[in-house]
């Protein structure tokens, strides 16, 4: 297993990454980021993957990119619902660790056996890399009908690696071993397109900096609140332009991050109740079926007309760097209602890209998709700019505005406690409390000195409840 390296020599403090941006390309060194333009494929219905060459001879195959998680897992043995596996027995160069690697996903779980072996990205980085990676041999309900990818990349923290944070992740074995600056950048050109799932859309992940060609105006960028998701601070929101006036705290319940994996926008359930309001209230359809906010419904228009008119702008407010200040990014109605499918000859069907959280306030593809997201873990940031492939019928769908002052919100809207604390990991300290008190009574009754050794496992359940990228089609 390749280790993480240890605290004191963290990817960030490599030699020539302290300021985590490189903004030029070198076509003849490691980085030639114009080389990573338009490596990625897929629509924000079912993900957008990476080709890269596993092991020795190379077997090709499509990687879901996804930050909202931290492990590199591959297909490796035969699915009904992959078209390519990864057969490990193959590679000359794939060491099997024999540790056994479970991810569970609200809606979806893979088991499988960690290893190492060599990786290389026709679109990507020059040279090959040694990655940890495992092989799934189980799963359920995590590859699905008709996807075009194979596996997962996962590009968040190693704080959400299983089976434990020590396992080095694919992004900071990359930083280590080519040397790059401790940041990546993503684009996902779906706006406006249907979600159809034929992986015909584009996209780029820019590994190491950050593409110009890729953004327009200025990079806004927000603070990294916690290293393990991407969660950042979200201030309010507006619909229509029209502040929903909840406290903050709300919108970042019990945190709120930045995931590629995750199809929607995704609001925790207070929110999400005032948006669905705020949008009913100010869009032109006064009577419009609960079942379309909810997404057991779609609502279908004729061909010749496009509904998106008919609703309002939606802007989230995010802490700047100066804290205070904030900035907005806004998707109008093209980002977030999405054509799915055609019937008939008339008749083009739409479905709401907001859905509901339980633990969560999730920006994912349905936002993602109108901005260059920079994702700069050398100076602990997030950073988005509008992205020029974010337009319908030549206008643009996305916005970025700013300054603004924060004099009308609270210094903090993330909550003191430790939100990012597993269920589990807390009962487990619980059970450790309690193990303790019967103990130490033992000790004082029996005069009998035994120590309780309770063995505890990180809290398997990764991710947000859509972050296994899914088609909600009912």
């Amino acid at each position: 297993v390749v280790l993480r390296p240890a605290s004191g020599s963290r990817q960030r403090d490599a030699p020539g990454a302290a300021d985590g941006l490189a903004l030029a390309s070198d076509p003849g060194g490691t980085l030639n980021f114009l080389a990573m333009v338009e490596n990625l494929q897929g629509d924000s219905g079912r993900g957008y993957y990476l080709e890269m060459l596993i092991g020795t001879p190379p077997q090709a195959l499509n990687i879901l990119v996804d930050t909202g998680s931290s492990n590199f897992a591959v297909a490796g043995v035969p699915d009904p619902d992959v078209t390519s596996y990864f057969n490990p027995e193959l590679s000359s160069t794939y060491r099997s660790e024999g540790i056994e690697v479970t991810v569970k996903y609200s809606q979806g779980s893979w088991t499988g056996v960690l290893g190492t072996d060599v990786i290389t990205m026709p679109k990507g980085l020059y040279g090959s890399y040694t990655t940890n990676i495992a092989t799934i041999l189980e799963s359920e309900n995590f590859f699905l009908p008709g996807v075009k990818w194979h596996g997962i990349l996962g590009l968040a923290y190693d704080a959400l690696a299983k089976p434990s944070s020590s396992v080095e992740t694919f992004f900071d074995s990359l930083v280590r071993q080519a040397k790059i600056p401790n940041i990546f950048s993503l684009q996902m050109c779906g706006a406006g397109l249907p979600v159809s799932g034929s992986g015909t859309n584009g996209g780029s992940l820019v590994l190491g900096g950050i593409e110009p060609s890729l953004y327009t105006g200025d990079i806004w960028y927000t603070p990294i609140k916690e290293e393990w998701y991407y969660q950042v601070e979200i201030l309010k929101l507006e619909v229509g332009g029209q502040n929903l006036q909840l406290d903050c705290r709300e919108y970042n319940a019990d945190k709120a991050i930045v995931d590629s994996g995750t199809t929607l926008l995704r609001l925790p359930e207070k929110v999400f109740s005032a948006v669905v309001q705020a949008i009913a209230r100010t869009s032109l359809i006064q009577e419009f079926s609960s079942e379309f906010w909810t997404g057991s419904q779609l609502a279908c228009w004729d061909r010749t007309e496009k509904p998106w008119s008919l609703f309002p702008k939606l802007s989230i407010y995010l802490r700047d760097e100066n804290s205070s200040r904030s900035f907005r990014i806004s998707i109008l109605p093209q980002l977030y209602i999405q054509p799915i499918l055609v019937i008939g000859d008339n008749l083009q069907c739409y479905r709401f890209g907001i859905s509901s959280s339980t633990n969560a306030l999730v920006i994912g593809a349905t936002v993602m998709e109108g901005f260059y997201v920079i994702f700069d873990r050398a100076q602990r940031r997030v950073g988005f700019a509008v992205s020029p492939c974010a337009e319908a019928d030549g206008s643009p769908v996305s916005e970025i505005d700013g300054p603004f002052t924060t004099a009308d919100v609270a210094s903090n809207c993330v909550s003191s406690v430790s939100s990012h604390e597993p269920v589990l990991w807390i009962a487990s300290y619980a059970l450790m409390s309690l193990c303790g008190i019967i103990l130490l009574v033992l000790v004082v009754l029996l005069l009998i000195p035994p120590r309780c050794q309770h063995r505890y496992t990180d809290n398997d359940v990764v991710n947000d409840e859509s972050s296994l990228v899914r088609h909600r089609w009912k």
